[in-house]
Formats: structure tokens, sequence, C-alpha cells
């Protein structure tokens, strides 16, 4: 039954040269020891169980190499997706620190800008604001001083008018002539 299995495996499709010499291995181990005489009852149990784990170890060691290359295969395509899915990931990340710094350096530059721009009103403002206190106190400065010319004028006037007043009374009184104008109210 062994040379059954071996002659089976034989006629298959060719396959790759590491696979062949991978079923060379495995037809080497896979074959039984040259028996030896033993008791029918023994021989009987050896060689209904001998083939039948020979041809599970040659179908299964090759089935189990296989699942285990696909599941390297499947381990090394997932870590290579996780390692894209990283490097996508802190490459958006990335782009969005960068974005944010730069909208952060903008807003900062554009708020130096008005800030800037505000004092120098806020100056210009307090500029005017002083000049323009100058130009009051200035003006109330000439107010003061007109209206100290004209009390002056006024109080010349009243010393002149009294004097006049005295003259006039002084005249009436040699002459002793009544004064044609009298006072307000008689």
């Amino acid at each position: 039954m062994a040379e059954v299995a071996v002659k089976n495996l034989e006629t298959e499709k060719p396959m790759a040269p590491a696979a062949e010499t991978a079923i060379a291995e495995e037809k080497v181990a896979a074959l039984p020891p040259p028996e030896e005489k033993v008791p029918e009852s023994k021989a009987v149990v050896v060689a209904d169980k001998a083939p039948d784990a020979a041809a599970k170890k040659i179908s299964g060691g090759s089935i189990d190499r296989d699942i285990a290359l696909a599941e390297v295969d499947k381990e090394k395509r997932m870590s290579f997706i996780k390692a894209w899915e990283d490097s996508e990931k802190s490459k958006a990340e990335n782009k969005a620190q960068k974005k944010l710094s730069a909208v952060a350096s903008w807003e900062n530059s554009k708020k130096a800008a008005v800030e800037a721009k505000l004092r120098k009103m806020e100056e210009q403002l307090e500029k005017k604001k002083a000049e323009y206190a100058e130009k009051m106190r200035n003006k109330i400065g000439q107010i003061h001083k007109e209206a100290e010319e004209k009390k002056a004028m006024v109080e010349a006037r009243r010393k002149e008018e009294i004097l006049k007043a005295e003259e006039m009374a002084a005249k009436h009184r040699a002459t002793g002539n009544v004064p044609k104008k009298l006072i307000g109210c008689f």
C-alpha cells in the first residue's frame, strides 16, 4: 500500500524544484522500515497503521506546511498593512500639525499687525488729543488775556468817566450852573 501511495505521488503533475525536494524528503520519511518477521497478529496491526500514518504524514505535513506558509504570508501582509496604516496616520498627523502651526503663526502675525496698528492709532489719537488740549489751553489763555485787556479798558474808561464827572462837577460848582442832564430817575 505504501508503494501505491508513492506511485500516486510520482504520477501527479510536475512541481517546482523546491516542492519536489520537499516531497522527496517526505517520501523517504514516509517509507516504512523493512519488515521483520513478527507474529501475524502484530504484523496486521502494524501494517494497517503504518500506511495510514505514512499517508497522513505525507499529506498532513504538506498541508501543515502550506497552512503555516499561508499564515506566515498572511501575517506578513497584515504587518505590511499595519505599517502602511501607521505611516499614513503619522503622515496625516504631521500634515495636520504643520497646517495647525501655519494657522497659528498666521493668526499671531495678524494679531501682532492689528495690535501694532491699534497702538499707532492710539499714539496718534494721544498726540492729537495733546495738540488739541494745547490749542484749547492757548485759546483759554488768549480769551483770558482779552478779558483782562477788556477789564483794563473798562476800568480805564470808568476812571476817565469818574475823572470827567469830577471835573464837570468842579466846573459846575465854580460857575454855579446846574447840569442839563440829570441822573437817570429824577
